[in-house]
């Protein structure tokens, strides 16, 4: 008889528990802590994305397994120094989850306006630990690029923010023009500046920075190994190839993507 999914989400904190036993555990397991899971639980989530944007539902599912496990690990490990329980995370979520629904869950029963609300009810929640900034709480740990457009967010919901697309293009071509002037000192600041500025830009055009970056990466890729496979296939080293030679192979996949 196959197991409930309450048995199964038992069977797994089970194997943890085991996994963790201060006796007859793993030891790999055993010796583990916050910090050193971190960086794998950052790693998961990046994985449960890759198989999302390769729509590999096989995938997906696996990595989804690989994601919940450290979240079982750290609740474990919580709960081995009497702070917290895997029970006490879901009920956490759970309980926000509700709060923050108060259409679906309470006695409103208006959806007019659920973006505001929602971020009303999330203001609320980082004032009530201790923010007191309307960008406090944007995670350090996210990717920067992410990060910024979060920052850019935050601000731009207490009105600082560009009136118009336009407006942050032209604050782009004066962060080129700073990068382009600034000594070896400045410009580390400078290229900074105008990364912020390219999110700004983007953002207001109404596109992920972070989607947008992602999907550059992967057509460069896609180009520049069409572009070695067309080298090679006419007995060329890429390597060995002049600029303007690898520009004319360059140009060569363009075309033929189109």
């Amino acid at each position: 008889m196959a197991m409930t999914r309450h048995q199964q989400i038992d069977r797994l904190l089970s194997i943890m528990a085991r996994l963790r036993d201060p006796q007859d555990g793993c030891e790999w397991d055993k010796d583990q802590t916050f910090a050193t899971i971190a960086p794998y639980t950052i790693e998961e989530a990046y994985e449960v994305a890759e198989a999302i944007a390769h729509d590999d539902l096989g995938a997906l599912r696996e990595e989804l397994g690989d994601l919940l496990l450290q979240v079982v690990f750290h609740a474990r490990m919580a709960e081995e120094a009497g702070h917290f329980a895997f029970p006490d995370v879901a009920a956490a979520i759970s309980d926000k989850l509700e709060a923050r629904h108060p259409h679906i869950f309470g006695d409103d029963a208006s959806g007019d306006a659920q973006t505001e609300r929602w971020e009303s009810l999330k203001a609320k929640e980082r004032a009530a630990k201790g923010a007191t900034s309307a960008i406090d709480g944007v995670a350090l740990s996210l990717p920067a690029l992410m990060r910024a457009e979060k920052l850019q967010k935050r601000a731009a919901r207490v009105g600082f923010d560009w009136p118009d697309p336009s407006s942050a293009a032209d604050k782009v071509l004066e962060e080129m023009d700073e990068l382009a002037e600034a000594s070896s000192a400045e410009k580390l600041e400078e290229a900074g500046d105008l990364l912020f500025a390219a999110v700004n830009l983007v953002r207001l055009n109404g596109i992920a920075p972070e989607d947008a970056l992602r999907a550059a990466n992967a057509k460069f890729e896609r180009r520049f190994k069409a572009m070695e496979s067309f080298a090679k296939s006419e007995g060329e080293d890429f390597a060995a190839l002049s600029l303007d030679e690898q520009e004319a192979y360059w140009q060569v996949v363009k075309r033929s993507e189109r």
